[in-house]
């Protein structure tokens, strides 16, 4: 029997995973499960019963909360055990996240900067005495962390920051002057991790403590959602930050920025994940109670097909995020904690699986936009009402789009780091293109459906990938170098990338849970699947039928429509049919119940 596999990042485009090669939902130990539970109560007999206290800024509260995490592990999950933290896998990572996310942003948004981007720069790329100095702080949140890149003319260009650093005369400080924007936890952060150029030219990582003279605040920014979480500027003047507070290497900072940034979009993830959960929660609960023309509008047609899509896009979702939790635990296995180039190891390993960050990233933040819309819709006008939680979740879903870079430069990413992947031979994709490219000549359609459940989908994925090929083999070809410049064209094979990645991880899922409980008990999971299938497949022919009507023309593009014709034929489900089973599988429960907790 086949075992979990390390695949290379963006492999997944070019090779076919078996069911037992990733991991799933379905793979949770006791002791996942445990983990699991216990954040789970936490989260319902912590932060529930503080719901309203926490939709506007409270400091004290925030951080006794926090406090209250970090004593029972929470804070310190990804830090070594060395270091006062608990050390767990991404798996159990990935739990936590999720389960403790109550759709709070008070206490959601302030405990996701702090546990990411707000701490782990420290464990992948400090000193020891780094380490030791500030992380058994940071575990038990006796100190805050925040992460203060952006600057208000440097946003998605972060890295031209311009903020600097001077070395003084007696070489035992650099000068920090600047200004960070829009940074998170601002408010009552005890630890910046900023950055700054130093000699004018290189982009340096510092770690600044608040207490320090010269570091000082603007006001709370007035903001369109998660209004309890704290947004200030921060500013630095002449701030003496000593040499020893380098984070990583002088001219390297963007090692440590660029790393993190991965770190937080592969944290948004199950953040997107459990708050879907909770939203379907609440809109089904709404449509059952909820009676119009004589019945519980949960009976009506269209909002059962609602209530189906919510779910199909969360499981999908939940999918991807376990299974790049997954890859990642496998990538990091070996990393000895205790050595002192731990750290760049696993930057290199997260490096390497860049792409799938970006891609849950991507895929995440407007699955949960698209559930929070779905669910005001479900509740009408009480759904647009403030002191609705779903009217807070419908803002404050927003942001996701926008930070830890936004959805476009994120989409921008994905095939820049694939195409850079293949030209340093780290991925074979251009053999992949040119052996596809070869195969369509002489390729005939197949009539014959797949046997076994679900019907068509490993073809499908497989001829998606395929297409995916041609597409941007024939988008390289054209532009070469300058593809980048060509936006719109890069963003279509990035969102071709994006819909096999989400296609292949519900698949493999469903495969496996069929494999060990049946088709019986794995009957909503093949109707997600399907439904999936259907409406995704005819989307990537369509983005590539806009890159070639882009990229050729006459005769040149009548064939390539014609090769992918072949490649692109399907048998339509009954998506109406499998929708409503989803549908009426959820709503006597009230919830998401499609994972086994």
């Amino acid at each position: 029997m086949a075992k979990p596999k390390l695949f290379r990042g963006g492999e997944f485009l070019i090779t076919d995973a078996l069911p037992e090669e990733v991991f799933t939902p379905e793979d949770f130990t006791n002791e996942h499960r445990l983990i699991g539970k216990s954040a789970e109560e936490f989260g319902l007999g912590e932060i529930e019963p503080r719901r309203e206290e926490l939709e506007e800024l409270d400091p004290e509260l925030v951080k006794s909360l926090l406090r209250k995490a970090g004593e029972l592990g929470f804070l310190s999950t990804d830090i070594p055990e060395i270091f006062g933290g608990s050390e767990l896998d991404h798996i159990s990572c990935v739990l936590v996240t999720e389960r403790l996310t109550r759709g709070i942003p008070g206490f959601d948004i302030s405990y996701g900067a702090h546990t990411g981007i707000g701490s782990l720069p420290i464990v992948l790329f400090g000193s020891p005495e780094q380490k030791k100095k500030y992380l058994p702080e940071l575990c038990t949140g006796g100190m805050i962390g925040a992460f203060a890149l952006t600057e208000p003319e440097h946003g998605s260009d972060a890295l031209t920051a311009e903020a600097t650093a001077v070395l003084s005369e007696d070489g035992k400080y650099y000068i920090l002057n600047g200004q960070k924007q829009f940074i998170t936890n601002a408010g009552f952060a005890d630890l910046f991790l900023t950055y700054a150029q130093v000699d004018g030219t290189k982009f340096t990582s510092f770690i600044v403590e608040r207490k320090w003279d010269g570091v000082s605040l603007d006001e709370e920014e007035k903001k369109m959602g998660i209004h309890g979480s704290s947004t200030r500027s921060v500013i630095f003047q002449d701030v003496k930050v000593p040499v020893e507070n380098v984070l990583g290497e002088i001219g390297r900072g963007h090692v440590v920025a660029l790393n993190t940034l991965n770190i937080g979009r592969y944290k948004l993830g199950p953040g997107t994940v459990g708050g879907a959960k909770l939203l379907i929660a609440e809109g089904v609960k709404y449509a059952k109670n909820r009676a119009q023309f004589g019945r519980p509008i949960c009976e009506f047609g269209l909002i059962k097909h609602k209530i189906a899509e919510m779910v199909i896009k969360t499981y999908v979702n939940e999918s991807m995020v376990y299974r790049t939790a997954g890859l990642l635990d496998l990538a990091l296995e070996g990393i000895d904690a205790t050595k002192e180039d731990a750290g760049q190891k696993t930057g290199e390993a997260l490096r390497r699986y860049a792409l799938e960050c970006s891609i849950n990233k991507n895929f995440g933040s407007e699955m949960l936009d698209y559930v929070a819309d779905e669910c005001v819709q479900i509740m009408g006008g009480y759904g647009y009402i403030q002191d609705n939680p779903v009217e807070s979740a419908y803002r404050d879903s927003r942001i996701n789009r926008i930070w830890e870079g936004t959805n476009e430069i994120n989409r921008l990413l994905i095939v820049d780091m694939l195409m850079r992947s293949a030209m340093k031979g780290e991925l074979p994709l251009l053999d992949a293109i040119e052996k596809v490219t070869g195969e369509l000549v002489s390729y005939s359609a197949e009539t014959s459906e797949e046997e076994g459940v679900p019907r068509g989908e490993g073809k499908m994925v497989a001829m998606a990938k395929k297409i995916a090929l041609l597409a941007a083999g024939a988008a390289t070809q054209k532009y070469m170098d300058k593809l980048g410049n060509e936006q719109e064209i890069v963003v279509l094979i990035a969102d071709i990338i994006i819909e096999i990645f989400a296609m292949e991880s519900a698949y493999l899922r469903t495969l496996k849970k069929i494999e060990k409980e049946g088709e019986e008990k794995s009957k909503i999971q093949i109707a997600a699947t399907q439904v999936y299938f259907n409406d995704s497949f005819p989307r990537v022919e369509m983005m590539a039928r806009q890159i070639f009507a882009a990229i050729s023309e006459g005769e040149d593009l009548r064939t390539k429509l014609l090769g992918l014709r072949k490649l692109a034929q399907f048998t339509p489900a009954n998506t109406i049919v499998l929708r409503r089973e989803i549908a009426d599988s959820v709503i006597p429960v009230a919830r998401y119940n499609l994972t086994k907790t």
